[in-house]
């Protein structure tokens, strides 16, 4: 690590020089470009690569560098890979700041064994495990994200069934940091609301016969699956299996399982399941769309925040006049709170501009930042119901 370290420090010092010479500021888009959610990322990616652009072409950042993304992939599920990753960006790529992880448990491994040794910030669009809010008190100050904590998500899953109707449930999850996170803070809150768990079980990703998994869950009963899993993997093998034996015929879906995969993979098959997913108001929605034009799904989980967290890196640079992660990491909270002038998605040239002339600004981009603590986004979430085979939004919360 001493020989990772110091090849850091000779990027910092090389990124200082750079408004001298000319030289770029890159930014590493740290996602799972392969995995479990890669249709999530399609969308993420592009997002925070939008941003990028956004600010590249402005000619407003630091007075006129160039600020380019560098895509390393997470894998979702593969910590070694991560880490591995990760130290790319930063000892051959160079990056001044990493957007990402995408999911919670290599999110979690690079920022301990990568980011945090080599002082570097990282600002994740959707790892929501809530045990990364206990590494707020051991990451120096260099871990943020723009997505809730799954202990606010599992309040909101709650406050959907009940609302329904829906007393008791069975609960599966992805054998990971995030699933169990997820179905720890939901089974919490909904017992304390008055619901039963009849059971929760973890499933491995990557399996071709969940039959066995579904057959302990139909034994256990309940009015409704909950799913916490991953579109692209388990979580619709397990949605397959259900529905194939007759198991369960509605199902809950939490964002890691919200997404157009959902609607392709089993239409009509699920009418009358319901979900929640982080997402920016109507308003906001609207904005960020017309913003993009087609350029990626804007509403799709996960991309406004994916936008939100390139922006704040870039924005607490130009607040610091600084790409040196030790300079700019105290101006993230300040960018994107109060007071300030707000800023929404595709005001980032103002933004810059503002902060340029010793003003201040409160970001509130395309999801409607708010971080709270250390680090932590507030949030919001879209409740969606499944209807002639598409998500359709019922209210926010």
């Amino acid at each position: 690590m001493k020989k990772l370290l110091t090849a850091t420090a000779a990027t910092a010092l090389m990124a200082g020089s750079a408004f001298a010479d000319g030289e770029e500021v890159k930014i590493g888009v740290f996602l799972g470009f392969t995995g479990p959610i890669e249709s999530l990322v399609a969308e993420m990616g592009p997002a925070a690569e939008f941003a990028i652009s956004e600010v590249d072409g402005s000619g407003a950042f630091l007075g006129g560098t160039h600020v380019s993304a560098v895509r390393g992939d997470t894998t979702c599920i593969d910590a070694g890979a991560a880490t591995a990753a990760a130290e790319r960006l930063i000892t051959a790529d160079g990056v001044s700041g990493i957007v990402g992880g995408d999911c919670s448990g290599v999110t979690g491994a690079a920022l301990a064994n990568v980011a945090v040794p080599n002082g570097m910030v990282m600002v994740s669009p959707s790892a929501t495990s809530p045990g990364l809010s206990h590494m707020n008190n051991e990451d120096n100050g260099l871990f943020f994200r723009t997505a809730p904590s799954d202990a606010r998500q599992g309040v909101v899953m709650t406050e959907v069934l009940m609302d329904q109707g829906i007393s008791e449930v069975a609960v599966t999850y992805t054998n990971n940091d995030y699933g169990k996170g997820l179905a720890d803070a939901f089974q919490a809150a909904y017992e304390a609301a008055g619901g039963t768990v009849t059971i929760s079980a973890p499933h491995d990703d990557g399996k071709a016969d969940y039959s066995a998994e579904v057959a302990s869950l139909a034994s256990a009963g309940g009015d409704r699956l909950v799913v916490a899993g991953y579109v692209d993997q388990g979580g619709s093998g397990i949605v397959q299996a259900a529905l194939d034996t007759g198991a369960f015929d509605t199902f809950h879906f939490p964002d890691g399982m919200i997404g157009e995969m959902l609607e392709a993979n089993f239409g009509s098959d699920i009418d009358g399941s319901t979900g929640q997913h982080p997402s920016p108001s109507v308003e906001l929605a609207e904005n960020f769309t017309a913003l993009v034009d087609g350029a990626f799904a804007a509403t799709s989980p996960f991309a406004p925040e994916s936008y939100d967290a390139a922006a704040l890196i870039m924005l607490a640079m130009q607040a610091a006049g600084s790409s040196d992660p030790a300079d700019y990491k105290g101006q993230i909270m300040n960018v994107a709170n109060a007071p300030g002038e707000k800023i929404n998605a595709g005001e980032l040239a103002k933004g810059l501009e503002i902060l340029a002339a010793g003003g201040e600004i409160d970001y509130v981009g395309a999801s409607g930042v708010e971080l709270v603590g250390p680090g932590e986004a507030a949030g919001n979430y879209r409740e969606v119901v499944i209807e002639g085979g598409k998500l359709t939004t019922v209210q926010f919360r």
